[in-house]
């Protein structure tokens, strides 16, 4: 006797709880969790992907009996792989181990790593499948890699009522409460990149560091076509990971030197109407097995991850204030000519408040 499948979704939500830790720990790979249960509905071992190169949930899960999990349920958030990189394969272990039911959820796109579905019918252990849709959105980055070949983007904002992200003078410390603005620092912790145009280096002079406790500072990206970045800024002088600044053939080559020899990486790109291909840079990111990418920019810059058609999410903290005015939004550029042209997107999660404020999600609709 195995687990029953009416308690599929409650395992495979624990699962999930599993991988959720460890996000931005394990890119280029997927956050992965695992739960195994006997045929009473005891959880017996739980493990998940900590870290890149560590061992993969099944494999940690498994450790915990000694390998030997005869006639268990196996709930696991991604396909157990078929390849052989920095860690043997799962799908032989999970066939060793002698479970009788795998529970899965996203299905692994890789080219070579897939096939672990197979492999576990083919030995007779029974596969099924739950809370696919959940797993595939906690893995979207890692999907958004491995299909497309690119890095996934988040655009951040936090707005008044009306939309504003600043006063008719430009004050915007602060529009929302300290309580969302430590959610945004969680925000930074969990994504590989934090992403800003030269406009709000100009204007702030950030960090773009993840201020909590055991938090890890994300690799600072900024766009800046002509090279306008100061030497004294502190995304240069500043301590940290990497700095990355992404220009076009346009700017300087003194500018980039003086860059390159304070340790900011200088990456060039032809221009695209004057800017920088955010599409190339997209594809740069992924080649450097850099996923997920926090776009906290102004409305120039969401407006051209929009256009691009590089905003997979948006991550929108709305505060019970109205400024009023021809205040800079956080969208800008041109606009849409109709509402037949609008960017499309869904609500995700659940409506959220910090204090005053609340947090909206959306993916872009598919």
């Amino acid at each position: 006797m195995t687990a029953t499948a009416e308690h599929d979704d409650a395992f495979m939500r624990r699962a999930l709880e599993l991988a959720e830790k460890y996000r931005g720990r394990t890119s280029p790979n997927p956050i992965v969790g695992c739960v195994i249960v006997d045929d009473h509905n005891s959880i017996l071992a739980e493990g998940a992907h900590r870290a890149l190169g560590a061992p993969h949930a099944e494999v940690e899960a498994l450790a915990k009996l000694g390998g030997n999990a005869r006639g268990a349920t196996m709930y696991v958030t991604l396909e157990p792989c078929t390849h052989h990189g920095r860690t043997p394969p799962c799908a032989p272990a999970v066939v060793a181990s002698g479970v009788s039911r795998v529970v899965v959820g996203t299905e692994d796109p890789v080219a070579g790593h897939g096939g672990g579905m197979a492999i576990l019918r083919q030995a007779g252990i029974a596969v099924d499948r739950a809370l696919v849709a959940e797993c595939d959105a906690s893995n979207r980055p890692f999907l958004t890699w491995a299909k497309h070949g690119r890095a996934a983007f988040t655009l951040k904002a936090a707005i008044s009522l009306d939309g504003k992200i600043a006063t008719v003078r430009g004050q915007s410390r602060w529009i929302t409460g300290e309580a969302a603005r430590a959610d945004v620092h969680h925000l930074r912790d969990t994504h590989d990149a934090v992403l800003v145009g030269i406009g709000t280096v100009l204007a702030d002079d950030p960090q773009l560091t993840a201020r909590l406790p055991d938090a890890r500072d994300p690799i600072r990206i900024v766009v800046d076509s002509g090279l306008r970045i100061p030497a004294t800024a502190k995304l240069v002088t500043g301590t940290g990971p990497r700095t990355i600044v992404a220009t076009t053939d346009m700017a300087e080559r003194a500018a980039e030197q003086v860059l390159v020899a304070a340790g900011v990486e200088v990456w060039r790109f032809a221009p695209a109407n004057g800017q920088v291909p955010l599409e190339q840079l997209a594809a740069q990111l992924g080649k450097e097995g850099i996923t997920s990418v926090l776009v906290e920019g102004g409305g120039q810059v969401h407006a051209s991850f929009l256009q691009s058609g590089l905003a997979d999410e948006l991550v929108i903290y709305v505060a019970p204030k109205v400024l009023g005015g021809p205040a800079p939004s956080w969208v800008g550029g041109a606009g849409v000519p109709n509402l037949a042209a609008a960017y499309g997107f869904r609500f995700a999660g659940e409506v959220v408040r910090f204090g005053d404020d609340l947090r909206i999600r959306a993916v872009r609709r598919t």
